[in-house]
């Protein structure tokens, strides 16, 4: 998954998101993967509100140089909020079969050799 392209997709909904995304899990399991750190963290939770907050972390990651944040914002986002994650991978021409196998291999799990992402 190219993380520029997921950057500007993340950029294109950004009002969607800061509206239907409470982003308090994704920034638990953002700072428990070290893709942002205790001071980020709990910087963000002085912020009380959450759409504030949402906003503060979209900005974060849009400034942060790990090379893979916005992949792992996309898969924090998967269990809670598919809604938002089909239309980030439609965006990027990512069909439900490709982000299954993209999931299993992050998982750790067969793909029996078929994983084949668009670029």
């Amino acid at each position: 998954m190219d993380e520029a392209a997921l950057k500007r997709v993340f950029r294109e909904l950004q009002v969607k998101i800061i509206d239907n995304v409470n982003p308090d899990s994704a920034i638990d399991i953002l700072n428990s993967k070290e893709i942002i750190s205790d001071t980020e963290y709990e910087k963000l939770f002085d912020d009380k509100d959450p759409n504030s907050r949402c906003r503060q972390f979209l900005l974060l990651l849009r400034n942060s140089s790990h090379p893979e944040a916005f992949i792992h914002l996309r898969e924090a986002l998967v269990e809670k909020y598919p809604l938002i994650v089909d239309e980030i991978d439609k965006k990027l021409g990512i069909t439900p079969q490709t982000a299954q196998q993209q999931q299993q291999l992050q998982q750790g799990q067969s793909t029996d050799g078929k994983f084949l992402l668009p670029k």
